[in-house]
């Protein structure tokens, strides 16, 4: 998935909550480099709106008044290959994006409305699941922890602290910033990472997508 290299990232907002949309247009619409192109409430409205190359991405609330989020998102998703898809919830319901149809699975991240996400986590996401990363709530990750006998928990710690925030959509060098190392360093750790949970360099696959995924699949939540 790529988009548009000149002009600013189109974002459109499907949010039944005339608050929060408000909200989202306000804090997108105030971003360097994006573009707020649509905000509306419910799902009739949202394939009214959207047709093929309105939008980058779209932000989407699960819940709305009409239909389902989630078979909205593949809906459009599969009238526009490139569209990234940024699911909103008030519930934590990050376990919905291993359902996903695998035509549709890439470019799909996931916020919770009760975590203390910042804008910051907000426009990063945005800007990840427009080229087709798959993006995870910071704070939800931070509560799981791995699976016995899983291949997560075979990480070593460092590597598993890599792999929460690339899951979290930081770059290498946002993840080298966070811990203090450098950029190689990391690049180091997310190969070793890729090597123990047996993520190849399959050029038809994102292995951001394909680790986030994995470290979604194996975690749950701490006792």
């Amino acid at each position: 998935m790529t988009v548009p290299t000149t002009g600013p990232l189109r974002v459109a907002i499907v949010e039944d909550q005339p608050l929060f949309r408000s909200m989202l247009e306000h804090t997108l619409s105030g971003t360097a480099g994006l573009q707020v192109v649509a905000a509306v409430g419910t799902a009739t409205e949202a394939v009214r709106a959207l047709r093929p190359g309105t939008a980058d991405c779209v932000i989407l609330d699960i819940d709305l008044p009409d239909g389902n989020g989630i078979a909205l998102g593949v809906t459009l998703r599969r009238n526009q290959p490139t569209l990234g898809i940024l699911l909103l919830s008030a519930h934590d319901a990050m376990d919905l994006l291993l359902d996903l149809p695998a035509d549709v699975a890439a470019g799909w991240g996931y916020l919770s409305k009760t975590s203390s996400t910042s804008e910051e986590v907000l426009v990063n996401a945005v800007r990840a699941a427009a080229v087709g990363e798959t993006v995870l709530d910071p704070a939800l990750l931070e509560r799981m922890t791995p699976r016995a006998g899983s291949a997560v928990a075979r990480l070593t710690d460092r590597q598993y602290e890599v792999l929460r925030l690339l899951a979290a959509g930081l770059s290498n060098s946002g993840i080298g910033d966070r811990l203090g190392i450098t950029e190689k360093s990391v690049q180091n750790h997310v190969n070793g990472m890729y090597a123990t949970l047996g993520i190849d360099a399959d050029p038809q696959r994102n292995p951001r997508v394909s680790a986030a995924l994995r470290l979604l699949e194996e975690t749950g939540p701490a006792d």
